[in-house]
């Protein structure tokens, strides 16, 4: 015979506060979101520290978008330690997780579904512009591939988006993701063929080749994650795992990607600024017809 007082009771709605409280009391998923935090903040005021005394409009350009990826990444992550951009959501069948249950880490309490830190993709989406922009700007490409390469760019951030909160069916989840990796390819192609090209016309080629390959070999890395994780195949199904794995990435490919991207330009300001001569940005006078 069971005992009820040995069973746990189901909560069917959890508040905002019981989410800051649980990521506040499990040490795996809160350390991974508090390291980044605390890392955005530091590197936010080293990189602006550094950057005193940068007149050069173009490296100042480029400086910004980078120190705006740690800017947004400090926001974002705050709201996913104050439960704002966490869910609890029950996952559709089909799932390795369909109908599991959460137990809260400040209560014991139990919950109907698995945590969705759906903030991250909030996060991507609004950094990872300012990354293909340091990018761009550094190769000296024009402004229709940078644009290009930005709207792509999101639309990997959004489906995959729809990829993590889509409860109603398992195959639309993996559909979402196939969407996402093909804008994802769009996006591989101009950092691979496009901006190699327009890097070598404005001499950066040395650090291009350095951040291009940095930068596509983690968000390969983030791609496959996803698979690996509790959204995807669930073959790393711990929460706090998967979102340690997504940290360490952000940890590379943000903090420093930046450092580099700062530290050339404020060595290189003359390659970088290049006069009118500069890439494909550089300012020019439309011709009369």
């Amino acid at each position: 015979m069971i005992d009820p007082t040995r069973v746990k009771p189901i909560v069917l709605q959890v508040s905002q506060s019981d989410l800051f409280e649980h990521v506040l009391n499990d040490p795996v998923l809160g350390s991974s979101i508090y390291v980044n935090i605390a890392l955005a903040g530091l590197t936010l005021l080293l990189f602006a520290s550094l950057a005193r005394g940068v007149t050069d409009p173009r490296s100042q350009l480029i400086i910004v978008a980078a120190m705006a990826v740690s800017a947004v990444s400090l926001a974002s992550y705050t709201g996913l330690a104050s439960g704002l951009t966490i869910s609890i959501i029950e996952l559709p069948e089909g799932h390795a997780l369909a109908g599991e249950t959460t137990e809260l880490a400040h209560s014991g309490e139990e919950v109907e579904g698995t945590i969705s830190l759906w903030g991250r993709y909030l996060t991507w989406a609004f950094s990872t512009p300012f990354i293909l922009l340091a990018l761009g700007l550094i190769a000296g490409s024009n402004l229709t591939k940078i644009f290009t390469a930005i709207v792509f760019d999101v639309g990997i951030m959004v489906t995959g988006l729809a990829a993590a909160l889509t409860t109603s069916s398992y195959l639309l989840r993996w559909f979402w993701y196939g969407i996402s990796c093909t804008f994802f390819l769009v996006v591989v192609y101009i950092l691979l063929v496009e901006w190699p090209e327009d890097a070598k016309a404005a001499g950066t080629s040395d650090i291009f080749d350095t951040l291009k390959l940095l930068t596509v070999v983690l968000w390969f890395g983030y791609t496959i994650w996803w698979g690996l994780g509790n959204e995807g195949l669930a073959l790393i199904s711990d929460p706090g795992l998967t979102s340690w794995g997504y940290s360490a990435f952000d940890v590379v490919a943000k903090y420093v990607f930046s450092l580099l991207v700062i530290r050339y330009t404020l060595n290189n300001v003359e390659t970088v600024s290049g006069g009118t001569d500069y890439g494909a940005t550089a300012d020019v006078v439309p011709a009369d017809d």
